[in-house]
């Protein structure tokens, strides 16, 4: 049930011409109200993350409310090791368990077309790689049947196996549709927090604090706790290689597209042209930011975050490892008769991976630079409240 303060909410929001969520409660939402409500009365923690400032100004935790506390949650693990009333406290306050529990109700609820949000359940390390397989089968067989896929050097002309515009038409559409379901999906969840008015000065602080990774410090920024009390900043080192190495293939990929249509210069290019560097820079931090975030969810405390997510969370992880190690062998191979096994292997599993993106992991990195922006949009407004500070 709703209190007077939400119901007062939701009327402001409907005056102004907001959009209001139905408030249908579950067990995650609930649970989440619960353990925020303990920790509205302690505050021990609340100089630790953006979360817990963010508690502050409320009094009761909205389903809506949860759905905001839990992307802006970072999972680092500190408030769990320093609460009094943690496991086995018969409070059994775990904020990480019940934050990382709604997050993937979260993508379900606002997935787009709705009836997709089943396939966040079922976006495992099996699915994932059985998906990358099964593409990469497909091409290799298809270059057989046509004769090229064991064949004499080709100076690394990608074009002679798989024609330029082939490779558009395949690629596309698909990565076109996780760019718009991601964005139809982030566009639900932003209208149901109701953030209000944007400033300049607050999409800058977003972006800061996203791009920093500020909140996997701990707060003091020690770092996370992952398998006991000691603080490390190797989650924040492995989540940084695995983002810019990501972003930098995403250049490498633009500056070779403006090269071909808008200079006429057509791959291959040469080992030190500039798309070639950035992917292979970006290749490096796609192959080590893995291993590592990988290395840290085997080793992690089974009471940190939700272990159901976990096959999800390894099925990304490995087909980002698998995109860069199959690039990187194709960069060492494109001279050799290997080339086209090398490319049918690594197209697979790029489009496993753009075919997935809506759907798994990768949303979580959009959900919470929406959650850090509507943080610093809150910052902004007066605290009715007056019963704590930022």
């Amino acid at each position: 049930m709703q209190t007077l303060e939400a119901l007062t909410r939701d009327a402001l929001a409907l005056g102004r011409g907001e959009f209001v969520p139905t408030h249908q409660t579950t067990a995650q939402t609930d649970e989440v109200a619960r353990v925020m409500t303990i920790c509205n009365a302690c505050r021990y923690c609340e100089g630790f993350c953006a979360v817990f400032p963010a508690m502050t100004r409320r009094l009761d935790f909205t389903p809506a409310d949860a759905h905001y506390l839990a992307n802006l949650c970072h999972n680092c693990g500190a408030c769990l090791h320093a609460c009094q009333y943690a496991p086995p406290h018969e409070f059994a306050v775990n904020v990480p368990r019940a934050m990382a529990q709604v997050r993937l109700t979260t993508y379900a609820d606002h997935a787009w077309p709705p009836a997709f949000g089943r396939l966040y359940q079922r976006s495992g390390l099996t699915v994932a790689l059985a998906l990358a397989g099964g593409l990469a089968l497909f091409l290799v067989m298809v270059l057989a049947m046509t004769g090229g896929l064991w064949h004499a050097p080709m100076a690394g002309n990608f074009y002679a196996l798989f024609p330029h515009n082939l490779l558009v038409g395949m690629f596309a559409p698909v990565f076109g549709w996780a760019v718009l379901a991601l964005a139809m999906g982030v566009r639900r969840f932003w209208r149901g927090v109701s953030p209000g008015a944007t400033s300049g000065a607050a999409v800058a602080e977003a972006t800061h604090d996203a791009l920093r990774l500020k909140y996997l410090g701990g707060g003091h920024g020690q770092g996370c706790n992952d398998a006991d009390d000691r603080f490390t900043l190797w989650r924040r080192r492995w989540h940084h290689a695995t983002f810019y190495g990501f972003m930098l293939c995403f250049v490498s990929t633009s500056v070779a597209t403006l090269y071909h249509y808008a200079l006429g210069l057509q791959a291959p290019y040469p080992l030190t042209s500039l798309p070639v560097v950035l992917g292979t820079l970006g290749g490096i931090g796609l192959l080590v930011g893995p291993a590592g975030l990988l290395w840290l969810n085997l080793r992690r405390d089974p009471l940190h975050g939700d272990p159901a997510q976990r096959p999800m969370d390894r099925g990304f992880i490995a087909l980002l490892f698998l995109v860069s190690l199959t690039g990187l062998a194709l960069l060492v191979g494109r001279d050799t008769g290997t080339m086209a096994a090398l490319l049918a292997v690594h197209l697979g599993v790029v489009m496993a991976l753009f075919a997935t993106l809506p759907y798994g992991k990768f949303a979580h990195g959009v959900y919470r630079v929406a959650a850090l922006l509507k943080n610093a949009v809150e910052k902004r407004q007066p605290n009715t409240l007056g019963l704590g500070g930022d």
